[in-house]
């Protein structure tokens, strides 16, 4: 039976595993044979072993690693999806700190990697894209999402290495195996893909658009992508005179790193701390800072002047690297937090116009400047510099604007310390027998407003140095419950008409005082009194209410993320209520909202305190930065370069970042995107400089 389009997908995912059961053990055959005929081709003896060695290890582990690689890619396409996955990182992603955390084997395997997966991209990807093209329709999609493919070739060569990682081999056998049987699996996967997309076409299942996108002048991050690089991104740096320059490697970068490069004559390197110098060290540390400082200069989320006047510290950086070739990777070390400090401060400003940006630029200006002196007290003043920097940036706020902050956080800790209380309080009182039988705009209130009012009470009762008596708020708000359940349940209520006309004025007596004290908004009161005396006066004439009863479970979905904020405390935090948020986005989003925050309990990330975003508000984008995060992740608190208060709620900042009205800026430090853009291009150096080299020896 011919598949319908929404069964389509998981039919395609079943014949694909079931294609890769029959054509990955002729792929391991013919791994074999190429083993056999390099063995054979070989020019010496120790290269003829190396190839004895993995032609005989593939003959042990073969049966193995034809059941493995299928289980694996199966394992890989369930974990593929983005909804799914905790955010992976994808087989090319490497960052500047992670490198120096690796071993030489670690760093080695990760070029081995990159060039298997440039190999298998080249030789498969042309035959992907109607392949991506017809799954994103099947999975719904009229725009086409090549990551939603989970068959795609990043995923299939991630799955390979972990099954051939799993064999107890050595790192030698494992890259022969990659390396040789690269280009043979590119092409299997190549003809799985035609095969795959003319089975689609057969079940109707006609292909998704593809959308031109422009490129966002905004980057969100820097410049450790997580696609692997490809030769043709290379740019190889030139010296001044135009000739070719070295290209630093990963192997290069990771030994500056770990300092494990080796001085004239075999000693172990000093890094130049001692004085005797180390050409290659100063070389490759001078090659890091241009292109890091080059990353810098190409980044967009920075002002233009700001740009240049950091590319003109290019020489005292370099400067520094002579004697500290290592600064950049330490970020206690002044120059590198001076670099932090200035390239973080800016991203507060979208444009020169904006509010104490002269200030700011001047003072960079004038860094600037005190670094063109000449001296040999570079390192002290930077350490001065950076000291008068910081002072600069805390003085540039005005107390009562440091005072407003601590404000709106002591006020945000109590809300949340609130709205949680209040979850636990509405489970209290949805547990009683009586809460059931209900009508529907009482238990609203009951778990909603009701809740918070009995939770402040106690939180009150908590801080007050006289304990909770008898006639504490905190007893009389819930100890009102029984009756105002009681006197609405029409049937019980209409049999005791002399208990409802004794109960009523206390019931809104009550009620009314509870919720002034959380300063309840006066309109809603009244409509919800209304509401409930309509209830009464129906039980009274024992007649049908004209409140109709509404079920619990639209009680139940209101309630879930409510939070609420008092209106003094939302003046005081400058908390934006989760209102008119199915609106049209203020940013050009390049794609529909997937689903909905509110049931995502807490599967997207949090923001990162420090993080800068644009906030739409009346039509204009206001730049601001994470200052605080509650404990428990409920409430956020942003401020803007001038001192603006901006809070909102965990759910308000989902939603409002999946309709593009908060776009993120940058998540992480400028620099450290600039340093895992340099780590990027040593990679990139990496694959490309011994694919050339594999060229010339095969051209021999």
């Amino acid at each position: 039976m011919q598949p319908s389009t929404e069964q389509a997908y998981d039919a395609c995912l079943r014949e694909a595993l079931a294609q890769m059961g029959q054509w990955v053990p002729r792929w391991l055959d013919r791994l074999h044979e190429l083993l056999t005929q390099k063995e054979g081709a070989a020019a010496n003896l120790r290269e003829k072993q190396g190839w004895i060695e993995a032609r005989t290890a593939l003959e042990t582990h073969l049966h193995f690693l034809s059941t493995r690689i299928v289980e694996t890619v199966a394992e890989s396409v369930g974990n593929a999806l983005p909804e799914l996955a905790p955010a992976p990182r994808k087989l090319g992603g490497l960052s500047f700190d992670e490198l120096e955390l690796m071993g030489d084997d670690q760093v080695q395997e990760k070029v081995e990697e990159a060039r298997v997966l440039q190999v298998i991209k080249i030789a498969a990807d042309d035959d992907l894209v109607d392949l991506n093209a017809r799954m994103c329709r099947a999975k719904g999609y009229a725009q086409v999402r090549p990551e939603l493919n989970p068959l795609r070739s990043e995923i299939v060569v991630r799955a390979l290495i972990k099954a051939v990682n799993s064999v107890h081999v050595s790192v030698a056998v494992r890259n022969a195996w990659l390396q040789t049987g690269a280009l043979s699996l590119g092409k299997d996967l190549a003809a799985m893909y035609v095969r795959l997309g003319q089975l689609m076409d057969s079940w109707g299942v006609a292909p998704a658009e593809y959308k031109v996108v422009t490129t966002p002048e905004v980057r969100v991050s820097g410049g450790a992508s997580g696609a692997a690089p490809h030769a043709a991104e290379s740019a190889t740096p030139r010296t001044v005179d135009g000739t070719q320059a070295s290209l630093l490697n990963l192997d290069q970068l990771h030994k500056l790193l770990v300092g494990n490069l080796e001085q004239t004559g075999g000693r172990p390197s000093d890094m130049g701390q001692s004085g005797s110098g180390n050409a290659m060290v100063r070389t490759l540390a001078a090659e890091v800072v241009t292109l890091m400082l080059k990353s810098i200069a190409d980044d967009q989320r920075l002002l233009p002047s700001i740009r240049s006047l950091l590319l003109d510290m290019k020489p005292a950086l370099l400067q520094l690297a002579s004697s500290d070739p290592r600064f950049f990777a330490d970020r206690q070390n002044p120059a590198r937090r001076l670099l932090d400090a200035i390239t973080e401060r800016s991203l507060a400003f979208r444009s020169e116009y904006d509010g104490g940006y002269a200030a700011f630029a001047d003072e960079v200006h004038e860094i600037q400047r005190a670094l063109e002196v000449p001296g040999n007290d570079l390192p002290q003043r930077f350490e001065r510099l950076l000291a008068r920097f910081v002072a600069s940036q805390v003085t540039a706020l005005a107390p009562s604007t440091i005072l407003a902050r601590g404000k709106a956080v002591k006020t945000l800790v109590r809300v949340e310390q609130r709205n949680l209380l209040a979850e636990r309080v509405a489970q209290e009182f949805q547990a009683r027998n009586d809460f059931e039988r209900a009508p529907g705009v009482v238990k609203r209130f009951v778990i909603g407003p009701w809740a918070q009012v009995v939770a402040q009470a106690r939180i009150d009762a908590t801080e007050s140095d006289g304990g909770s008596p008898a006639d504490s708020p905190a007893l009389r708000f819930a100890q009102i419950l029984p009756d105002l359940l009681w006197s609405t349940y029409l049937a019980a209520a209409s049999q005791n008409r002399p208990r409802l006309i004794r109960v009523i004025p206390n019931v809104l007596r009550t009620l009314r005082e509870g919720l002034d004290s959380i300063d309840y908004p006066r309109g809603e009161t009244e409509t919800f009194f209304k509401a409930l005396m309509g209830l009464h006066e129906a039980a009274y004439k024992a007649q049908r209410p004209e409140v109709s009863p509404e079920g619990s479970q639209n009680v139940q979905r209101q309630a879930v993320g409510e939070t609420w904020v008092q209106p003094a405390e939302a003046k005081d935090s400058g908390f934006m209520d989760d209102m008119d948020m199915d609106t049209q986005p203020a940013f050009v989003s390049t794609e529909p909202m997937e689903r909905d925050p509110r049931v995502t309990g807490g599967i997207e990330p949090l923001l990162p305190v420090g993080t800068w975003v644009d906030v739409a508000q009346e039509g204009q984008a206001l730049r601001c930065q994470l200052d605080w995060a509650s404990p428990h992740g409920t409430m956020f608190l942003f401020s803007t370069a001038e001192g603006k208060q901006l809070s909102m709620t965990r759910r308000t900042l989902e939603r409002q970042l999946l309709q593009s009205k908060v776009r993120v800026v940058a998540q992480h430090g400028l620099v450290d995107d600039a340093l895992d853009a340099v780590t990027r291009q040593a990679w990139i150096n990496s694959v490309t400089v011994t694919d050339m080299a594999d060229t010339e020896r095969g051209s021999l």
